[in-house]
């Protein structure tokens, strides 16, 4: 069962973006849920992860730009940018953060921050 990211496009630099992602139940709930994301020639890094009662937690890089949050009644995990740098560039990935609770790999929704 794939998990749907959504919401990447092309923006500037200090753009914002909101991604969001639809889960299967049986993979969210209760599930401590995870953004990853993966640039050109690298390898997939998580970026932000958040518990079933909402507790966050965020990669250095992203620390006060992104902002992870989650609506437990329609299984939706949801990533707001702000301020996008370049080094943001990547596929961005929803799934769980524990090995055990993943599902597979969707395709990904891919975020350009160019001038």
């Amino acid at each position: 069962v794939q998990l749907q990211a959504s919401g990447g496009g092309f923006v500037q630099p200090g753009g914002s973006l909101r991604l969001s992602c639809a889960a299967p139940k049986t993979i969210f709930r209760n599930k401590i849920m995870a953004w990853y994301r993966q640039a050109p020639g690298m390898q997939r890094e998580w970026v932000a992860f958040i518990t079933s009662v909402g507790s966050a937690n965020y990669v250095d890089s992203v620390k006060g730009r992104f902002t992870i949050s989650r609506d437990n009644d329609n299984n939706i995990l949801y990533l707001q940018m702000n301020n996008l740098k370049p080094e943001d560039t990547a596929v961005y990935y929803c799934n769980a953060l524990r090995a055990v609770d993943k599902g597979s790999w969707g395709q990904g929704t891919l975020v350009t921050v160019s001038s």
